[in-house]
């Protein structure tokens, strides 16, 4: 393709759609150009900043024409910071949005003709955070702390975030001019210089119980009465105060070692009816309203009497399986990571679960070893990460046959991609419904219904 633009052009053009990170895009002789701030049904006057070959970026001068959904985006750090895309977007608008970008991919990828549903969306779409993780660092002499710039590990210094818990503000506005006295130094990336890195701040939604984690460079804490006083202060509902020993040149956050500074070690949340221990480092979905709307739906699409067994590839902490606990007649889980296998096994047991088993591993090598040994499944759940399922699991899952099959996606390529290979190899998808867990962002998650063809 000949590059129809260059870099410093001035040009009029039509946005027809959005990225998937959320940017407009309009097309200028059939080239991408992916716009900042852009939304569908837009006419808007750009600035071209950079062409490849296949599209290129450009930046808003002036809209001539306006979207019917564009409204004032209310964080004063919306243009600057990475956590949302779409605040400028009516939620009503986001919702048509992703319902179409689900339809869209479906086609597109998966080359289905399926129903999808119209986005269950939430009533009151902010401060639905239940997990903050706010990186500290320096700006000279003065200490930041935020949310990263988008793609950047630039801090946007902050006092409050319209999506995070008022908990959670109540750190960013109240420990930052505390930090000297404290002694907890915050960390330069540049210099690898500093103590505090990170502090990940865990609210439950159902018990109101918070969980605050410091993330240093290193173990000694100078002033660790001090610390944890200001912290009661500052988050007067804080049940734990942890500490993370994070002493890597890395962009992870949490570090191998973990230590208890005061209080508990886990805090307690409910999902429905099912009772969930959260540690430091446990996975635990961050939408707690939404996760129960998302698991609701996927037990539905089980349709379980109780006399099924499922298999749950991917179970995680078992926040699914549980909940298929109480209508399966049995649960098996697989998970690799085995601290979450562990937690798994206790929050069963915390709830008084009989019912299930859970098995460290990779599902592709586990659930095969399962069937040859008389564990088959009537219902097989998937709940993978943004990537897919891995291309082994695909072909056990054609290989084994379940009756049913219940998708659960964070990234609607993915599952196209994948709902694609498992109907070429003898199962129809019957529906899809997106679910908005995270608001305001240009993220759905996905649940779909797939029964095997009656051969």
């Amino acid at each position: 393709m000949t590059v129809p633009v260059k870099k410093n052009d001035r040009l009029t053009v039509h946005i027809e759609d959005l990225t998937h990170d959320g940017a407009g895009v309009a097309k200028v002789d059939g080239y991408p150009l992916f716009i900042q701030g852009g939304l569908p049904e837009e006419t808007a006057e750009v600035h071209v900043l950079k062409t490849l070959k296949n599209y290129g970026f450009a930046k808003i001068i002036d809209i001539i024409e306006s979207s019917p959904d564009r409204v004032e985006a209310p964080c004063p750090i919306f243009h600057q910071c990475g956590g949302c895309q779409l605040q400028h977007l009516s939620y009503e608008g986001q919702l048509k949005w992703k319902q179409n970008m689900v339809e869209n991919v479906m086609k597109r990828i998966g080359k289905l003709d399926v129903p999808v549903h119209p986005v269950k969306g939430m009533a009151e779409p902010w401060h639905y955070r239940n997990k903050a993780q706010i990186p500290f660092g320096l700006e000279g002499e003065v200490p930041v702390a935020g949310f990263y710039k988008t793609k950047s590990h630039a801090i946007v210094d902050t006092n409050r975030c319209l999506i995070q818990t008022t908990e959670a503000d109540a750190i960013l506005e109240g420990l930052k001019p505390k930090l000297w006295a404290l002694g907890l130094t915050p960390y330069d990336e540049k210099t690898k210089q500093g103590l505090l890195r990170h502090v990940v701040v865990r609210k439950a939604r159902t018990t109101d119980e918070v969980m605050v984690v410091l993330v240093t460079k290193k173990r000694k804490l100078a002033q660790k009465e001090a610390i944890i006083e200001t912290v009661r202060t500052l988050v007067p509902n804080v049940r734990s105060i942890m500490q993370n020993v994070n002493g890597q040149d890395t962009n992870v956050i949490f570090g191998n070692e973990t230590l208890p500074l005061w209080g508990d070690e886990v805090i307690e949340d409910y999902i429905g009816d099912v009772r969930f221990e959260i540690s430091a480092r446990s996975f635990y979905q961050v939408n707690p309203i939404q996760t129960e709307v998302l698991y609701k739906q996927a037990l539905a699409y089980a349709d379980l009497t109780g006399n099924e067994t499922v298999i749950d590839a991917y179970c995680g902490i078992g926040t699914i399986s549980l909940f298929l606990a109480k209508q399966a007649k049995s649960v098996m889980g697989v998970e690799i990571v085995p601290q979450a296998i562990e937690d798994a096994k206790r929050n069963a047991a915390l709830n008084g679960f009989t019912n299930t088993y859970f098995e460290a591993g990779p599902a592709e090598e586990v659930i095969p070893r399962w069937y040859k040994g008389g564990k088959t499944a009537d219902v097989l759940m998937v709940d993978p990460p943004r990537k897919g399922c891995d291309e082994a699991l695909l072909t056990t899952i054609l290989e084994q046959k379940p009756k049913k099959v219940v998708y659960v996606s964070c990234n609607p390529a993915t599952l196209a991609r994948d709902l694609r290979i498992l109907e070429d190899g003898g199962y129809k998808t019957k529906e899809v419904q997106p679910v908005d867990m995270f608001p305001h962002t240009a993220h759905v998650e996905v649940v779909a219904l797939m029964s095997r063809v009656d051969e």
